[in-house]
């Protein structure tokens, strides 16, 4: 069916409405809920606004009073001490103050040494506060030279501008060094690759020079052991090898042992385990109850009947007589020698050797490389040889020459007897048992430890 709306106007325009209604409701819904949020009072959602960054820090320099230079300087071959003080930044009239303030302490012409190394310190001019040193102004504040190794002499800037200089003591820690070792080569050599120092060797080789001959006493398989002393400064460096207080050496058997000890007269001496100074004058008469019948010099000679040399001294005495060994030393010969009948000469050490001639025998056990000790009987009394009858000729050779024993002169230590001799024994036994208590130190890898031989230090 087809409606014509045309011909009928009423249908069409109920149509029309009808369409249009929902479009109508929209708008109308619009407008109400504008109106609405705009009569409503508004409803605001509030949130906690994030915190504002805190300021960046500002860094300001910190100011600080400028620090004192010190200069460690080397003294060089040519060097003096003004140059030295200049070179390190000091002013040459300064310089020239503080080195007049060493009077009477220290002598820099003197004391200076290659090797030396001062320590000189500077003073800043101003003390404001600021961040660089570069143009500032410095003076001479102090100084520091070494003497020793165990002194320094300090000099102080007063506020005068005046220097004072004074000596101080460093202070060092003293320890004990045991040491010992076979002997193949000789005491020097071994001893020093056993890691005794050169100046505790001389020492050792010189306490023993009274009894000693090093070039003709040592042997293969001999030994020698040591305890010395050293000092470390508070850097815990060596500074220095100190004295010998016990020594001993073993002589194809014969022990030999010397402990440091104080005389009665307050000086410094080795003594033998007896208590025997080392320091031993040769006996200028080695026979008791015997008498002068030939002194040294030219005379006629009895039996070859012209002038010669007499290089000895004559000492007449009955047949068998004992005679003593003048010192402690090694029998180099105890058999016939021409005129001189039975014979006998025993090396002292490299300087002095003694002989006995004309005997009439030898003591048991004395033979050619055998050691002996002041005073032992060494042989008797006989007329062996040129003589005309029972007597000692005695001759003292030193450097191999023939000298007159009556003239001799040689320092005698001292043997301790009483409350001396009781205190010595008393020291001996502490230092054997010090000794027994130190292990022996592994020096010979580490050569590291020892002082630094380039400078003054003469204990290496």
């Amino acid at each position: 069916m087809t409606f014509d709306l045309r011909r009928k106007p009423g249908l069409a325009g109920i149509v029309a409405v009808v369409l249009l209604l929902p479009a109508l409701a929209y708008v109308a819904g619009a407008i109400v809920g504008n109106g609405t949020e705009r009569d409503a009072p508004a409803q605001v959602e509030t949130t906690a606004a994030p915190p504002a960054p805190a300021p960046e820090p500002v860094i300001v320099a910190k100011l600080e009073p400028p620090k004192p230079i010190v200069r460690t300087m080397a003294i060089e071959n040519g060097d003096n001490l003004m140059d030295v003080l200049v070179n390190a930044g000091a002013e040459r009239a300064e310089a020239h103050v503080a080195i007049q303030s060493l009077k009477g302490v220290y002598d820099p012409r003197r004391d200076l040494r290659v090797g030396d190394k001062l320590q000189v310190t500077l003073g800043p001019v101003s003390m404001e506060p600021t961040t660089q040193t570069e143009g500032l102004d410095y003076y001479l504040s102090s100084l520091r030279l070494p003497v020793t190794y165990d002194r320094e002499v300090l000099v102080d800037r007063e506020d005068a501008g005046s220097f004072v200089a004074r000596e101080v003591e460093l202070p060092l820690e003293t320890e004990f060094v045991r040491v010992s070792g076979q002997i193949d080569s000789s005491l020097f050599v071994n001893g020093r690759d056993a890691g005794i120092p050169i100046s505790v060797l001389i020492e050792l080789i010189r306490i023993y020079s009274f009894d000693v001959d090093f070039q003709r006493d040592i042997w293969n398989g001999d030994s020698f052991e040591i305890m010395f002393e050293r000092q470390r400064n508070a850097d815990d460096v060596i500074v220095n090898n100190g004295d010998v207080h016990y020594a001993k050496l073993t002589l194809r058997g014969t022990q030999l042992p010397l402990y440091r000890f104080e005389t009665s007269k307050g000086t410094i001496d080795y003594f033998t385990a007896k208590g025997e100074s080392v320091r031993k004058a040769l006996m200028k008469t080695p026979l008791d109850g015997a008498r002068l019948s030939s002194r040294f010099g030219k005379r006629k000679h009895p039996i070859l009947g012209y002038t010669r040399l007499h290089a000895g001294v004559d000492f007449a005495a009955p047949t068998g007589t004992p005679i003593y060994a003048a010192g402690d030393g090694t029998v180099v010969m105890a058999t016939v020698n021409g005129g001189y009948g039975k014979y006998i000469k025993i090396r002292h050490n490299g300087t002095y050797s003694t002989a006995y001639a004309h005997l009439n025998g030898y003591a048991r056990g004395v033979r050619s490389g055998k050691r002996v000790r002041q005073g032992q009987v060494i042989g008797y009394v006989g007329s062996t040889g040129r003589s005309t009858g029972p007597h000692l000729h005695y001759e003292i050779h030193r450097d191999g020459r023939q000298i007159n024993p009556l003239a001799l002169k040689l320092p005698s230590g001292e043997k301790l007897k009483g409350e001396r001799l009781a205190a010595f024994q008393v020291h001996r036994e502490s230092l054997d048992t010090h000794f027994a208590a130190l292990a022996s130190p592994h020096l010979v890898a580490n050569r590291s430890d020892q002082p630094d031989c380039d400078g003054n230090v003469d204990t290496c």
